[in-house]
């Protein structure tokens, strides 16, 4: 049977909260709304007053048998910057407090240990400030405010890179954990070439460009999926195209090398490079062609993704 549980972050503007976790495996719903505060179903207005108590929150309904609550704690804290006390960004306020909600002792327990975890591995150089706290009333916020990102995607998106928090992530969490001397020795030059010094494989001639098995590839680099078999077409390119990446797998960045204006693709897990998004794939599929090294990526079959840890993405195929 199904383990649905809820799980409730604050993350500064709510805006900015439910695109990191929407439509991902074993996620149910994602909602935004009011919580923390004193006052019964606060509307925008009053919460912006900042005499509520409440702060601006997400809600999570997700399976747990398929998404850990570890796991929505890497989004959450992926999201933000956890080492700001007085709100989010260019956001400022107690409305705009991080907080993790716990429903449970084994969701506060978790919350408490990836705190430490985070605050041990020095990626920081400030206290991890984020307050652990019982789970309050939550009140959904007004139906203009839910899937914003989805009604609203243009001025979303100039929110989000405005605000600071795209170039924060960026900077602070798009980063590759590995030495270079280690992965000088697990990956061939091919692969170190092209994920470390942004170099390009030869087209044609390599591994996954005229390849169509079912199944899930993956950062050669940190393991973490990025992109579905059933997104691959023959572009006619010589490397493998998809038409998307698995939601929060890759980030963009401009690209004018060589005299030429191309959009980067990187890994969020890794930082590794992995190739060029063009605007000419089939429209059938969305306009988009991700252009992909080979030597960027893993292939697991869809028969070995449960023995491999990725059981999860099956029923995405």
């Amino acid at each position: 049977m199904s383990n649905i549980k809820d799980a409730i972050f604050a993350g500064g503007c709510f805006w900015c909260m439910t695109k990191p976790f929407d439509e991902l495996p074993g996620i149910i719903n994602v909602v935004v709304g009011y919580t923390g505060g004193h006052v019964e179903n606060p509307t925008y207005e009053q919460v912006c007053s900042h005499e509520t108590g409440h702060v601006e929150a997400v809600k999570i309904t997700y399976d747990e048998d398929e998404m850990s609550y570890e796991e929505l704690l890497e989004i959450f804290f992926r999201s933000i910057d956890p080492t700001d006390p007085d709100g989010q960004f260019h956001d400022r306020g107690s409305t705009y407090h991080t907080a993790i909600f716990y429903s449970d002792e084994k969701q506060k327990q978790e919350a408490e240990q990836y705190k430490m975890k985070l605050e041990e591995s020095k990626l920081f150089d400030k206290p991890i400030v984020v307050p652990v706290r019982p789970v309050m009333p939550f009140y959904e916020a007004e139906e203009y405010h839910q899937d914003y990102y989805k009604k609203n995607a243009f001025r979303y998106n100039l929110y989000y890179r405005g605000s600071g928090r795209e170039d924060f992530i960026k900077k602070h969490w798009y980063k590759n954990r590995y030495t270079q001397e280690e992965l000088k020795e697990r990956l061939t030059p091919l692969q170190y070439k092209v994920t470390q010094e942004n170099g390009t494989e030869r087209p044609f001639d390599n591994e996954y460009d005229e390849h169509f098995e079912e199944g899930i590839y993956v950062d050669i680099v940190s393991g973490k999926p990025l992109f579905l078999s059933k997104d691959k077409f023959n572009s006619g390119c010589g490397w493998p195209a998809f038409s998307k990446p698995i939601k929060g797998a890759v980030y963009e960045n401009e690209d004018t090398s060589h005299h030429m204006y191309r959009i980067e693709v990187r890994s969020t897990s890794a930082d590794s490079h992995l190739g060029h998004v063009f605007e000419d794939g089939p429209e059938e599929l969305g306009g988009l062609r991700y252009c992909i090294n080979s030597a960027a990526l893993r292939f697991i079959p869809k028969d070995e993704m449960e023995k491999e840890g990725y059981g999860k993405y099956l029923k995405l195929l």
